[in-house]
């Protein structure tokens, strides 16, 4: 069986997200950057970079970057964004990134985290970043605040962009958030994707992060740096640092 993530980030996903744009990008990017604290032409993975907005804006602030993703659609677009070629794409899967690193700084954003109902698989995907990050390395966990999802969820939405009609039905199952995404078009059959993130809190990551050697130094509600309150914001961004010296299984 495909997995939704596997169905749903191709070309329709360009169609339902296009309006994330790559200047709302940059400016989320110019103030993260602070936290990273590196210097010019360190060496930052975009783990699950999508259609690339994140990656470009990096390497504009000056750092190398490899992008990776496993959507083949997105990697095309962020390839043709990327008309300066200054970033290294790479396809992969983040539960077993084929690169070695090590890099200054792993990031993850736009919540790419959670795409797995087991909690295991998951935990893989934080193994990887430890494994590829240089001791003292950064990283950037950028994810949704479940409290805020669960209180303020819109059950249903639909709207029109250009020849398509785009309905967004949301609920939340099983720990996780869905969301069904029905896209019609005249004189075409009509088009279904479902999205899927497990609704992880602070406890739970400090929980997984314990197997890794990856610790949380900070954690904000908004990229502008924003104090994390459970009820009023809407991310949950955890940056942190690999500790140096220690040892951990996948």
């Amino acid at each position: 069986m495909t997995a939704w993530y596997e169905q749903s980030f191709g070309k329709d996903y360009l169609t339902v997200y296009k309006h994330r744009d790559l200047e709302c990008a940059m400016s989320e990017v110019r103030k993260m950057i602070r936290w990273l604290d590196l210097p010019m032409g360190a060496e930052v993975l975009d783990l699950c970079c999508g259609m690339g907005r994140h990656s470009l804006a990096l390497a504009e602030a000056g750092y190398r970057v490899t992008g990776m993703d496993l959507s083949d659609a997105l990697l095309r677009q962020a390839t043709m964004y990327d008309t300066e070629h200054s970033v290294t794409w790479v396809r992969g899967d983040m539960r077993d990134v084929p690169l070695k690193g090590p890099y200054d700084a792993v990031v993850n954003l736009f919540t790419s985290f959670g795409y797995f109902a087991d909690d295991h698989e998951n935990i893989r995907v934080l193994h990887e970043i430890d494994r590829l990050l240089e001791d003292g390395g950064r990283f950037i966990i950028d994810f949704l605040n479940a409290f805020y999802v669960e209180r303020h969820l819109v059950p249903f939405t639909k709207r029109e962009d250009g020849a398509h009609i785009i309905e967004e039905s949301r609920s939340i199952e099983d720990g996780c958030v869905r969301k069904l995404i029905v896209i019609r078009e005249e004189g075409k059959p009509e088009r279904r994707y479902m999205e899927q993130v497990k609704l992880y809190r602070i406890g739970d990551f400090e929980r997984m992060l314990t197997a890794t050697s990856l610790k949380i130094d900070g954690i904000f509600g908004s990229p502008d740096g924003t104090p994390f309150q459970e009820s009023a914001s809407k991310r949950l961004i955890l940056v942190g640092t690999k500790r140096a010296g220690e040892q951990h299984g996948g």
